[in-house]
């Protein structure tokens, strides 16, 4: 028997209790709202906000305000000075750091014992009952696991709070016995310079039995490029023969799937999506027929939803999962047991099952293009890509998008700065059939674009080699969980790239 036999049926309880997010859905978030509201009370958040008179999510929704980092940052901020009992109970001393806002360079998300456990750690536990559950004669366990991580490690920083990477923070915190089937070395993984990290990870797993990949599927892709190279092997199976699944999460997967196809050629690789974040742990693919993924409703998370046409109103409508709608676009909010209370996330979601709740990530609530009234939203623009891809057999590495606003002949346009790594034959044609197809998606782009008079035909410039990976080395960004902003109402960073193409 293998040892990926003998580990599968550690995971069959919990593969069980999944059921019940077809049934229960629910009374499992109710269940945890209750319990947050439970541990609020001991918070000066939770007294301020009057948590020892709520009784259920309309008084919980009456009396928390709609929160962004902003809101939080100066309770966060006391926290990593070490106060204790402000946004959770006790003392917080992990802060994943994630990508900054409007006035700052960076986020520190704070990461409770609880949350570490009952949402991090959970998810990924999950990810692997769920596949185990559909791929029963897998072999995962009887090799290694690849996992890509983030490219700050984890340091003392004011009041001996520890700031990283969340997957550094993951790395340091894990079950010791997880290593032993997880490469490269500890200190590898938490190298901050990725261009030396890419390297070694290549070299040091290169005779490796590799069974599965964890990461973001842009930067794993630099790696695996790396090993084709010093391996000399014609495909990534003729390396590592036993691989079977590539976990992936981070950014969107189709731009990235033809080539991973050619690098993959095995006709039994399974590649499985999760939504994990810096701020918790939400989803996973549990039907490789269905690219949908499965809302974790039973961790310490609580959901609710903005419909994205209120999401700009002063007061926007909120609702609880049981209160959504199929096909609906809504801005995610969650509370946790970190600490985060109807915080937007700035992701945006469309259900496609209520039993059990499945959902696409559909984009940014800041990554969208609305200059016009057009209203693209980076699904629209995955999918138009992909089209244009496939139609015209190109492959695209990086690509970020912004409006070109109105000159004096009221001509307008997106313009798309796009780095192939294989460019299309015709770039007119693939720029005609990426436009043709964002109108067939969006009625709103549709509209505008109707005979040129408000919209004109988009523009396509072809990026150099490595612009966009230059560019996030340029703000400290290159590698890890770092992406670059694919829609933007803003012509700030197509601006600074253009400048860096010349």
């Amino acid at each position: 028997m293998s040892i990926t036999a003998i580990v599968n049926k550690v995971f069959q309880t919990r593969q069980r209790e999944l059921e019940a997010h077809v049934y229960a859905a629910e009374a499992l978030q109710n269940k945890i709202l209750k319990n947050l509201i439970s541990r609020g009370r001991e918070t000066e958040y939770g007294r301020k906000h009057l948590f020892d008179v709520m009784k259920g999510y309309e008084s919980f929704t009456s009396h928390v305000p709609v929160n962004t980092y902003e809101e939080l940052k100066n309770d966060i901020d006391r926290m990593r000075h070490g106060e204790s009992d402000i946004l959770w109970p006790g003392r917080i001393r992990w802060y994943a750091k994630s990508s900054g806002t409007t006035n700052d360079k960076s986020k520190f998300i704070p990461i409770s014992d609880e949350g570490l456990q009952q949402i991090h750690y959970q998810g990924g536990k999950d990810v692997v009952a769920l596949y185990l559950r559909n791929n029963p004669k897998s072999k995962l366990f009887d090799g290694k696991g690849l996992i890509l991580g983030g490219s700050h490690s984890p340091n003392y920083n004011i009041s001996n709070s520890l700031v990283g990477d969340l997957s550094a923070i993951l790395i340091e915190n894990i079950n010791p016995l997880a290593n032993l089937v997880r490469v490269p070395k500890k200190r590898t993984a938490l190298l901050s310079d990725f261009e030396v990290k890419r390297d070694a990870i290549a070299r040091q797993t290169l005779s490796k039995n590799v069974t599965n990949l964890s990461g973001v599927p842009s930067w794993m892709l630099s790696v695996l490029v790396r090993v084709m190279e010093l391996s000399g092997k014609a495909h990534l199976e003729d390396v590592w023969p036993n691989l079977e699944v590539f976990f992936h999460g981070g950014i969107a997967f189709g731009p990235y799937r033809d080539q991973y196809k050619k690098l993959i050629t095995k006709p039994d690789m399974h590649y499985m999506e999760t939504y994990n974040a810096s701020e918790g742990f939400f989803g996973i693919q549990d039907d490789p027929s269905d690219d949908a993924m499965l809302l974790m409703v039973d961790y310490g998370v609580f959901y609710e939803f903005i419909p994205m046409d209120e999401f700009e109103n002063e007061h926007p409508t909120s609702v609880p999962l049981w209160g959504v709608e199929l096909g609906k676009n809504y801005a995610m909010l969650i509370s946790t047991s970190c600490g985060l209370w109807r915080y937007v996330i700035g992701d945006t979601v469309m259900f496609t099952s209520t039993r059990p709740y499945k959902f696409k990530i559909t984009g940014r609530t800041k990554y969208f293009i609305n200059a016009f009234g057009e209203e693209l939203i980076m699904d629209n623009a995955e999918k138009g890509l992909a089209y244009a891809c496939k139609e015209t057999g190109a492959e695209i590495m990086e690509y970020t998008a912004a409006p070109v606003f109105m000159d004096d002949n009221a001509q307008c346009r997106h313009q798309w700065l796009i780095e192939f790594s294989k460019a299309p034959k015709d770039l007119a044609l693939f720029a005609s059939l990426l436009d043709r197809k964002l109108q067939e998606l969006n009625s709103d782009y549709e509209a505008k674009r109707f005979k040129d008079i408000t919209l004109q035909h988009l523009e396509i410039i072809p990026a150099r080699r490595e612009l966009f990976n230059d560019w996030l080395k340029s703000k400290g960004k290159l590698g890890g969980q770092h992406k670059v902003p694919r829609l933007s109402n803003s012509r700030k960073n197509i601006e600074e790239l253009l400048n860096m193409q010349k």
